[in-house]
């Protein structure tokens, strides 16, 4: 009796997601987000009379939220993605929550931004180079919302990835967004999703970070893509930038207390390199 306890409690659990019109409505992503991830679980694959009714249910919601991605790209092509993805994050709640880990939002946000399947993991790296992660989608859409970019703006993302930085900031603000990655693959899907959301304002480059020209950027991000005398270089140049014209340095992970030493910038942010911080030239 009790060992079969953990295979009813499962059913039951199975049979009440299947019961819960909820998970049918397409503005419950979240909610059928965390029912997808469940059901991804070994423990509802493992049982041969689970397996079946949970892929068929897995099926069925990833279809909804399929189709609810897709009216979010065509919201972004016809010019309401601000809007519409504004309403989006503020309904979240987790955008306050440090960590690098990821969560419903992330998925969403990639499979709305994807042009297609995504690149393979990028080949060797070089010294002082950090291997991809993308920002957690939350603290882009947070990290957003504190720089308030205008028209005369230019982020520039240094390492880039697949371009989730300068996609949204693209879709949310006025300003030009340039994405700056070593990786040719990443550089070639940012540059198919922009092109299919119709992101004129994203441009993505081929290039080390460390020798591409920063005389148009304003505001500069940089989730650790680079550690030691790379980092190093780095900053002396944003320096030199900064001697012309006032700009803005925002990071995210280890980097932030590399950063935090430099005697041109300053914060008034909690030193955390879980949370976005942003420092202004002095």
């Amino acid at each position: 009796m009790h060992a079969r306890a953990p295979l009813a409690s499962l059913h039951r659990q199975l049979q009440a997601w299947h019961d819960d019109r909820s998970l049918r409505v397409p503005q419950e992503w979240r909610r059928r987000g965390d029912v997808l991830d469940r059901l991804e679980a070994s423990v509802f694959q493992a049982e041969a009379a689970l397996a079946g009714p949970s892929e068929t249910l897995r099926g069925e919601l990833e279809d909804i939220q399929r189709a609810f991605c897709a009216g979010l790209r065509e919201a972004i092509r016809r010019g309401d993605g601000a809007d519409t993805l504004s309403a989006l994050a503020i309904a979240y709640d987790g955008d306050a929550s440090g960590g690098d880990d990821y969560d419903t939002l992330d998925a969403l946000i990639a499979e709305v931004l994807a042009p297609d399947v995504p690149p393979a993991e990028a080949g060797a790296l070089l010294p002082n180079m950090v291997f991809y992660q993308p920002t957690p989608a939350r603290h882009l859409f947070a990290l957003l919302r504190r720089l308030d970019l205008r028209a005369d703006d230019v982020l520039v993302d240094l390492g880039s990835g697949l371009g989730h930085l300068p996609l949204l900031a693209a879709i949310l603000t006025p300003a030009a967004c340039l994405g700056v990655e070593l990786e040719p693959s990443y550089i070639a899907y940012a540059r198919r999703s922009a092109e299919s959301l119709g992101l004129r304002q994203a441009r993505f480059t081929a290039a080390d970070a460390c020798t591409i020209d920063l005389e148009t950027g304003t505001v500069f991000y940089l989730y650790s893509p680079f550690t030691g005398a790379m980092l190093a270089d780095m900053l002396r140049r944003l320096e030199w930038r900064a001697r012309a014209r006032p700009l803005r340095v925002a990071t995210l992970g280890p980097c932030t207390a590399e950063v935090a030493k430099m005697p041109w910038l300053r914060t008034g942010d909690v030193l955390r390199g879980d949370l976005p911080v942003v420092f202004h030239s002095c």
